[in-house]
């Protein structure tokens, strides 16, 4: 009996022996080696929150750039770690200019990896932040090197780290070839004249309080990651005209009322709620998206493989949204409501955006009007989110709970589709948007995002 005991255990162990022999094989790296699914979302997750804490105080960030520096961050951590995530593929083969070194053989920690990649990148994409911000980063990635290195064997945590830093620099070289976005935040305006591009009425006119300039003119042509070049412009918006009979008309009127004489607590808590416009009091409106994210992540507690396909696709979408929307916001050139309810209903009407760090009132976005860039991101935003986690997922959002300066309750809703157009339409109370702005935007970031669920993720 005992012989036979040692021969069973004499075969399991030559099994296991071969086993990993077989998994070592062609390559692949080795069984012993925890796949990226195996950690939790941590170290993502406390990178992007670091993003968002630092991208709030930065000018020239909003609408574009946050969402860019988000899409290269989240898609260069993901391909970082993708050969440790066996049911998913490498997206780096669809973009010409892009390398992306291959992995060596041998394990991995893949938080390392992670942490090596937006610690390289973050003080990249902020390279004006100021020596607060960039000690806030350093730190951070030291904290985590630390701790990694701690529990990881040394070789592992070298090629851990090395790992992130190549693919990061692989990155990084790769974006600074896109001549329109890389360092736009440094120059919004650009040498664009709105008085020269004023051809009739209904054109775009830039108001005050605001710098009487377009913001991000050309960002229409800055790189994409899922759409196309043919579909950069959206639909066609409602024919101008200044009949009391008109569409045009009747929407405006639907503005004006919101307001006319007050603004209803709702529509003040829908508005404030979304809003995001105002540097140093949120987030920008499109990393409003990641920080939703990031709050579903924590939620589920997610494994990183999850939060890195989350992170991935959200910020990816939250890019082509702000290229595509502004191609469209200049193409078209429409107007906003306060312009054309001041000259054809109310002289005297006023928005609802306010600044509470300054005090300006009556504060309209310095760029025109259709589509709404909120709802753009929004709907792009939500599409990526309920790939990754249902079509019927419902939460409360809190990203404002707490603030003092303006409605910040939080707001419960049944799925990311509701919360994107809930966000729309409050730019209509806001007095910042025509309806069928926000409605093009809904409809234009879901294609946007469906472009972007629509690329080869997972086997």
């Amino acid at each position: 009996m005992k012989n036979l005991l040692r021969i069973n255990a004499l075969l399991a162990l030559v099994f296991t022996f071969g086993l990993f022999i077989q998994s070592c094989g062609d390559g692949d790296l080795p069984a012993l080696d925890k796949g990226v699914s195996n950690y939790n979302h941590n170290i993502a997750s406390a990178w992007n929150g670091l993003f968002l804490e630092i991208e709030r105080y930065q000018d020239g960030y909003r609408p574009g750039p946050a969402p860019r520096a988000l899409a290269y961050l989240g898609f260069a951590a993901y391909e970082a770690c993708v050969p440790g995530m066996p049911e998913y593929n490498s997206l780096a083969p669809l973009y010409s200019g892009l390398s992306v070194p291959a992995a060596e053989s041998g394990e991995y920690h893949w938080p390392t990896v992670v942490n090596a990649v937006y610690g390289y990148l973050m003080p990249r994409f902020f390279s004006d932040a100021t020596t607060d911000q960039q000690q806030k980063i350093s730190t951070l990635l030291a904290l985590h090197e630390n701790q990694f290195q701690a529990e990881t064997a040394p070789d592992v945590f070298a090629r851990s780290k090395e790992r992130g830093e190549a693919v990061a620099k692989a990155f990084w070289a790769w974006a600074i070839t896109d001549q329109y976005g890389h360092e736009a935040h440094r120059d919004p305006f650009g040498t664009y004249d709105w008085q020269a591009n004023y051809k009739k009425p209904g054109d775009w006119v830039a108001t005050l309080p605001g710098p009487g300039k377009g913001a991000f003119p050309y960002w229409g042509k800055v790189r994409t990651f899922a759409l196309p070049e043919s579909e950069k412009i959206c639909r066609k918006p409602l024919s101008y005209s200044e009949n009391t009979n008109s569409a045009l008309y009747a929407q405006a009127i639907e503005v004006y009322a919101q307001n006319t004489p007050t603004l209803s607590y709702e529509g003040e808590w829908l508005g404030e709620f979304w809003s995001d416009d105002i540097v140093g009091l949120t987030f920008a409106p499109p990393a409003r998206w990641i920080a939703i994210a990031h709050q579903v992540i924590t939620a589920e507690n997610s494994d990183l493989a999850t939060a890195l396909e989350a992170y991935a696709k959200v910020g990816m979408a939250i890019n082509d949204a702000g290229v595509g929307c502004w191609n469209s916001k200049y193409h078209y050139n429409v107007e906003r409501p306060q312009t054309y309810i001041r000259r054809l209903i109310d002289p005297n009407w006023n928005t609802n955006l306010e600044n509470p760090l300054t005090g300006d009132k009556s504060i309209t976005p310095s760029f025109p009007a259709y589509p709404s860039g909120h709802a753009t991101f929004s709907a792009a935003g939500a599409e990526t989110l309920a790939s990754v986690f249902g079509y019927a997922y419902s939460m409360t959002d809190r990203c404002h709970e707490g603030r003092v300066e303006f409605v910040g309750t939080p707001r419960t809703f049944g799925s990311f589709y509701e919360m994107a157009q809930e966000n729309a339409w409050s730019r209509v109370p806001l007095g910042v948007h025509f309806r069928m702005d926000a409605e093009e935007g809904v409809r234009y970031g879901t294609v946007i995002g469906r472009h972007v669920n629509n690329l080869p993720w997972k086997n």
